[in-house]
């Protein structure tokens, strides 16, 4: 898990798969950038897990009722959080804890990638299998910001802040060492 400074994110990371290698560090930084790029304030959580394709075959069937391995699903979470203090009595807090509850973070929702259809397609698209990884993390974590893509005015839209979120990551990976 890392926790990106002062927008209080925190991305956990999970590499389920051992079809491709994946560098979990470096897209749970690109899934950084994106959120902090679109201005999200607060604290906030979100998943990026990298899976086979028979595991994301069993989630586009459950809940997309989609049939087949695709190569990305965001799944964004519920905007009712659970209150703080105790539940279910709404009493004290217990001893030594703050008398004001803190706000608990927002749980944006998870990614999930099969890095063994982004290198399927990679070639397709005339891109190498990470230009296709780093596409679906950021086209995943938009998903999870609102951006859609049903509509052809929404589908230029996000395109096209995908592949300025994208450049401005390669850039800022050029400059750091």
């Amino acid at each position: 898990m890392t926790d990106y400074g002062e927008t209080g994110l925190s991305v956990f990371g999970a590499d389920e798969q051992s079809d491709v290698p994946i560098d979990v560090i470096r897209w749970v930084k690109l899934a950084e950038f994106v959120v902090s790029e679109e201005r999200l304030r607060g604290t906030a959580e979100l998943s990026l897990l990298f899976v086979d394709a028979q595991s994301i075959a069993d989630l586009n069937e459950k809940f997309l009722a989609g049939t087949g391995p695709t190569d990305v699903l965001a799944f964004p979470m519920d905007d009712d959080l659970v209150l703080g203090g105790r539940q279910p009595d709404q009493g004290g807090r217990g001893p030594g804890a703050p008398n004001e509850a803190g706000e608990p973070p927002s749980l944006i929702g998870d990614v999930v990638v099969c890095p063994s259809m982004a290198a399927a397609q990679a070639p397709l698209h005339g891109k190498t299998i990470d230009e296709e990884i780093a596409l679906l993390v950021v086209h995943g974590v938009l998903h999870l910001l609102n951006y859609d893509h049903a509509e052809p005015d929404d589908e230029t839209t996000m395109k096209s802040r995908e592949q300025e979120l994208l450049t401005k990551f390669r850039e800022q990976e050029r400059r750091t060492p």
